[in-house]
């Protein structure tokens, strides 16, 4: 598990990470949003020792990074697709490590058939293309065989196949037990792979909820179909709802739900060829949510330019 406690990161007069705590627990992958310098970087860097707390905690199972005896076989991380020195060929980039954690060579090459670039063992890292790097930087997190995995925008540079083998490859390695963070900017990734999301903005939780929470909160009303949009406008409006016409013979309908409003519209006799309910995308309902946590942000281009 990864525990972060009242963690405070202070560069100079900057506060990059503010008094955040959060558990992110085995058995799910777990997203982690924010905009950007939100710092997000920052805690994962923390929970892998890369950077000193200013104060407070951020733990691997309960302890340090520095303290595991041995962090390759509990923690993995891909942080930067080019930290690896550039002449060294993929292979020998995974021997020097493993042999830092008494990985054998046979483990070495079943991670790099399992990330797709045994081919490609004898390149040199400087040759490879940003989605092979990612692919390499992924073996590395998986080499010690670790229970915890953190991966920081994992699909930078990947093809449509390498995002969708990424994302059954982390949603794999959940339902194995493992606990899986990952840090993403693409809601439509995380959409599709995260059960659970913590969501800071300028250092400080915003949220910890799942997808479907989330979504559910800024659910959009219903979308209603009828013959007689007109007639079920009046008599929801009557039991509460608010209508607002759309395309003829459709109406959109919030304070009541689907069952609700198909009950009043069979009591009254009224014909339904459709209900939607309407949820907001994850983007939606993340754009939302952190519409004031946005530091970086850029001015709209004037509509017909100059």
């Amino acid at each position: 598990m990864i525990d972060v406690k009242q963690l405070t990161k202070r560069y100079g007069g900057t506060t990059a990470v503010d008094r955040l705590s959060f558990q992110v627990r085995p058995g799910s992958v777990t997203g982690f949003l924010g905009p950007n310098g939100a710092g997000k970087s920052t805690t994962m860097r923390a929970v892998l020792g890369l950077d000193t707390p200013t104060s407070g905690q951020a733990l691997v199972n309960g302890r340090r990074y520095a303290d595991l005896a041995h962090p390759m076989r509990q923690v993995g991380a891909l942080l930067d697709a080019n930290a690896a020195h550039p002449g060294r060929t993929a292979l020998m980039h995974l021997r020097c490590l493993a042999r830092t954690h008494r990985i054998g060579r046979a483990r070495v090459a079943d991670v790099l058939d399992q990330v797709g670039l045994a081919s490609a063992a004898h390149q040199r890292v400087g040759r490879l293309s940003l989605g092979m790097r990612q692919r390499l930087g992924i073996a590395v997190a998986l080499l010690g065989d670790p229970g915890v995995l953190l991966f920081d925008e994992p699909v930078n540079g990947l093809d449509p196949d390498g995002v969708r083998w990424i994302r059954q490859l982390m949603r794999a390695l959940a339902a194995e037990g493992r606990t899986v963070l990952v840090s993403s900017h693409l809601m439509s990734e995380m959409e599709l792979t995260a059960d659970r999301l913590v969501i800071i903005g300028r250092g400080r939780l915003i949220a910890d909820t799942t997808v479907s929470e989330l979504t559910d909160r800024y659910r959009q009303g219903v979308l209603v179909r009828s013959p007689r949009a007109t007639e079920l406008a009046a008599v929801l409006t009557a039991h509460g709802g608010q209508v607002t016409p759309e395309a003829p013979g459709e109406v959109s309908v919030t304070g009541l739900d689907a069952a609700r409003i198909g009950d009043l519209a069979a009591a009254s006799g009224i014909a339904v060829h459709g209900i939607t309910t309407r949820t907001a995308s994850l983007e939606e309902a993340y754009l939302r949510l952190t519409a004031d946590a946005v530091e970086y942000q850029a001015k709209p281009e004037p509509v017909g330019g100059r």
